[in-house]
């Protein structure tokens, strides 16, 4: 059964967080540069922490508003921000104003889309953007699964989707290309491979990252009955490929950062 926008809040806020999300935000902490930057508009800020993170971290001045993917994720944010009185406002939808910088959480957003999202984050901006997203190699190893299970669960006709689902995740250079032709200088981008581990195929299909984050959105060309096949199925063959050793598979995280000027 699907969960409601309320029950996915809570579940990003308690499993979702800590982990997929801190590994973007702590790779952009360790490379990302600030410039006394007047205001920040921080999209896609989930249930909050790194943009809470950031209001510690950088100076009084600092204007920061953040936009939150749903108002179930926004009520938590703004709670949180206002527990330790951080100064943080929390929305649903962008300021009129635009802001010194843009800073975009796009792990979530579906490749087919970041072309949009990204002209949308631009458009937010006076001076310079910074995103994080997954780049090309990105989960090849659940990939290569898929396209079995769906032969094995008599799903076969949908393969294509599969290997949509591996072109369509965009290389470093073609998003750099996308900043150059929106008008944008000194882009940079660097790279870093994480990896998830999962003691076996069960742990993997029943984390909530996988669950509820990304194989909906894997498998949405499927029916409710054939995806819940295709999980179990997913699991077995895992499982049988590994044998008793763990599955892991990786992401590269890429932040990517340009000027408007």
């Amino acid at each position: 059964m699907m969960k409601t926008e309320k029950e996915l809040a809570f579940i990003r806020e308690l499993t979702i967080e800590n982990d997929w999300t801190q590994r973007f935000t702590d790779f952009f902490d360790k490379k990302f540069k600030f410039d006394k930057e007047e205001t920040i508009l921080y999209v896609n800020a989930g249930t909050g922490n790194h943009a809470i993170a950031l209001d510690e971290k950088l100076d009084d001045k600092t204007e920061i508003y953040a936009v939150s993917e749903n108002a179930e994720l926004r009520n938590i944010a703004q709670a949180k921000a206002d527990a330790i009185k951080a100064d943080v406002r929390f929305g649903t939808n962008f300021p009129d104003e635009k802001s010194s910088l843009v800073i975009a959480d796009a792990s979530f957003v579906r490749p087919a889309e970041l072309n949009d999202f990204i002209a949308q984050i631009i458009d937010a901006s006076k001076n310079q953007i910074a995103f994080f997203t997954p780049t090309k190699s990105s989960f090849g190893e659940i990939f290569s699964f898929l396209w079995e299970t769906l032969l094995e669960v008599d799903l076969i006709e949908h393969s294509a989707n599969v290997e949509r689902l591996i072109e369509e995740i965009p290389t470093v250079e073609a998003i750099e290309n996308l900043l150059k032709t929106f008008g944008l200088t000194k882009i940079e981008s660097a790279t870093e491979t994480e990896l998830f581990e999962f003691k076996d195929g069960a742990e993997f299909i029943e984390s909530p990252l996988i669950a509820d984050f990304l194989l909906p959105v894997w498998l949405d060309f499927l029916t409710d009955a054939e995806k819940e096949k295709a999980a179990e199925k997913l699991a077995e063959l895992i499982d049988t490929d590994d044998g008793s050793l763990s599955f892991r598979f990786s992401v590269k995280n890429t932040l990517f950062s340009g000027d408007l000027k």
